[in-house]
């Protein structure tokens, strides 16, 4: 609770240095804090309440077993002209910086089913589960159809690149050997499904808006849940049950592990998540050849669940070239998302007002913030293993930071003092109330009225000093210890 209010504090105070800090910072807070929000739900219409609850929506009717058989199987799984393209890109299926662009290109849009194929065939799974192939890729097919091509970030290109990820994960050092193989087809499987058939909106708008979704699932962790109900459904069509010959404790397992690591996707329960790791970096112990002893179940699922909350949060980590792409991509989702909400007559959520908010400013704070104290204590945990990533992370933000548009000082007189008041950010602390108790609905409001800007100096001298105690270890700068 400490170290939730510190960093409460330097939210606030980084919403008060101008109106694009205060998007930033309430971002972070309706994001990755994990608050109660009180929302007004609109009655249901009679049509939703006709609806049988018991149904998992999204799931079509596909057909992709006729044309494969074991003869006609395509080098990567996947049909394409561009083959010897995609096995150069290929090459670097173990390394950290393969481009998933390229592979959706030349795969022909298939990045999730080729991703998924290459790496069980590198890891030998399809053998070890005695998996059929034709099943694998009628399986991996259908999944990646159920992921919306329509979605701009969401979608199978995001599913393909955390699955990617997460196999390098597996592979450091510091975890040779830990895990068992159905960990690690746990892992993978996971990854691939953990945001099938995402709509392109989060899940608080899915709360405000009183969807089938949110009601189903009692508002708790509403897309996470949908996420697994649909990926294990999916092994129920024709020719798709991968898991087919496991027995029928390695399928409890499997699932029990599966559930636990999507549902710890939900970026409000990163604080609490990383917490753990933390505790765990304090207490690690390592053989003599500095692999982690991981003797305990739950240290394995803890491990694993952070692991994959990573690879989720790793766009930054990459090639620049690639992590611009991805930035690119959340931008355009969360600014449909906002146009959404202001067709609807509702508050627009933090950075997702096309006319307010700063790219820039937001992928420094989500950093500084977010990825960087995780990876950080990844890094510390898989000791040294992570130290390129974390070089790559950090030279990211200072080009992020150096690209942040310049703002002239505020005029000496207007009413700014009424404006500050307006769009500060408050945080709900223990025995402390917010503007209206309800963080996301702390949103900017942009109705013609220009915000104080910050005073350059005195936002570079901020930054200086939030790295300063960043270097220095303070705790109001790590918010997920």
């Amino acid at each position: 609770l400490i170290k939730n209010k510190m960093l409460n504090r330097e939210l606030s105070h980084l919403s008060e240095t101008s109106r694009s800090g205060n998007q930033v910072s309430e971002y972070i807070s309706t994001t990755f804090l994990d608050k109660q929000n009180e929302v007004e739900i609109p009655s249901p219409t009679l049509r939703e309440q006709e609806k049988p609850m018991s149904h998992i929506s999204g799931v079509k009717k596909l057909t992709h077993s006729s044309s494969l058989t074991s003869a006609a199987l395509p080098r990567f799984g996947v049909k394409t002209e561009q083959e010897d393209a995609l096995a150069r890109e290929l090459n670097d299926l173990n390394k950290w910086g393969l481009n998933i662009f390229h592979v959706a290109e030349y795969s022909n849009s298939r990045p999730l089913s080729c991703i998924m194929f290459a790496i069980f065939q590198e890891r030998d799974l399809l053998k070890t589960f005695r998996i059929p192939v034709d099943t694998f890729i009628t399986y991996v097919m259908t999944l990646e159809d159920h992921y919306h091509a329509n979605v701009a970030y969401h979608n199978s290109l995001h599913a393909a690149d955390v699955t990617q990820s997460t196999h390098v994960l597996l592979s450091t050092p510091a975890l040779d050997a830990v895990f068992t193989d159905l960990e690690i087809l746990a892992a993978l499987f996971a990854a691939a499904i953990h945001d099938v058939d995402h709509p392109g909106v989060s899940n608080q708008f899915l709360i405000n808006t009183n969807s089938e979704l949110a009601l189903m699932y009692n508002d708790e962790s509403v897309l996470e849940n949908h996420h697994l109900a649909v990926g294990f459904k999916l092994l129920h069509e024709e020719n798709c049950d991968i898991f087919q010959n496991l027995t029928k404790r390695q399928r409890q397992s499997l699932r029990k592990l599966v559930i636990d690591m999507v549902l710890a996707t939900d970026m409000s329960k990163h604080m609490s998540l990383l917490a753990d790791l933390k505790t765990m970096v304090e207490t690690k112990k390592v053989t003599s050849s500095g692999v982690l002893m991981l003797d305990h179940y739950n240290d394995r699922i803890q491990v694993l669940r952070n692991m994959v909350h990573c690879a989720d949060l790793s766009n930054p980590t990459k090639p620049l070239a690639v992590y611009r792409q991805w930035t690119e991509r959340i931008m355009e989702e969360f600014f449909r998302q906002g146009d959404k909400e202001r067709e609807r007559g509702m508050e627009i959520s933090p950075m997702c007002d096309k006319h307010t908010a700063s790219v820039e400013k937001s992928q420094v704070g989500f950093i500084d913030y977010i990825v960087h104290p995780l990876w950080e204590t990844w890094g510390d945990l898989v000791h040294p293993d992570a130290q390129e990533i974390l070089d790559t992370l950090e030279d990211n933000r200072d080009w992020y930071q150096s690209t942040i548009p310049q703002s002239p000082s505020p005029p000496p007189d207007g009413p700014h003092n009424e404006l500050e008041s307006k769009f500060q950010f408050e945080l709900t602390l223990e025995g402390e109330t917010g503007q209206d108790g309800d963080p996301s609905h702390n949103h900017i409001d942009s109705h013609g009225q220009e915000a104080k800007r910050e005073d350059e100096e005195a936002g570079e001298a901020e930054e200086d000093e939030i790295e300063e105690k960043m270097e220095d270890g303070e705790e109001s700068c790590v918010p997920i210890q």
